[in-house]
C-alpha cells in the first residue's frame, strides 16, 4: 500500500513519498502532510469498473484533474469526457463533476483545489546568483 509519508522538513519547504501510485488503496489527501495553506491535493487511483459514488460540486474551490495513466470518463454539467495520460480539466467550483474508470486498467490522477479567483498573476522572482549542484 502506497503512504504519504512527510520524509524531511526544511525552513520553506516540506518533502513526502507517496511510493508507486498503483499501490493506493483510497483517495490520499496530502495537504496536511505537506503544510499547504492554499490549495488541497489528492492522489487518486480508480481501479477498473469505479467510478465517483455522486456527482459533486464545491462552494469555493476549482478543480484542476491530471490524469497521469489509464483511460476513463469525466463527466462535468451533464458532458461526458474521454480522459487519458495528459488530459487535464479545470472545473469551476459551481461544476457538477464525476469521474468513471471504465477501462480494464487503473486510472491515475492528481485533483489539486485552490479558492477561485485568488490567482493574482506571475509571482516568481528572480534571484540573484546560480544554484549550487553537488558534484
Amino acid at each position: 500500500m502506497a503512504e504519504v509519508t512527510a520524509t524531511k522538513n526544511g525552513t520553506h519547504y516540506t518533502v513526502a513519498e507517496a511510493g508507486n501510485f498503483g499501490e493506493l488503496e483510497k483517495k490520499e489527501f496530502i495537504a496536511q502532510t505537506l503544510g499547504f495553506t492554499g490549495m488541497q491535493v489528492s492522489l487518486n487511483r480508480a481501479t477498473p469498473g469505479q467510478a465517483s459514488p455522486y456527482l459533486h460540486a464545491h462552494r469555493q474551490h476549482e478543480e484542476l484533474y491530471l490524469f497521469l495513466w489509464g483511460t476513463g470518463e469525466f463527466q462535468v454539467d451533464g458532458d461526458v469526457l474521454p480522459v487519458k495520460p495528459g488530459t487535464m480539466i479545470r472545473v469551476a467550483p459551481e461544476g457538477q463533476r464525476a469521474w468513471r474508470n471504465n477501462s480494464s486498467s487503473d486510472l491515475l490522477f492528481i485533483v489539486v483545489q485552490a479558492n477561485v479567483g485568488t490567482l493574482t498573476g506571475q509571482d516568481g522572482i528572480r534571484l540573484d546568483g546560480d544554484p549550487s549542484w553537488p558534484a
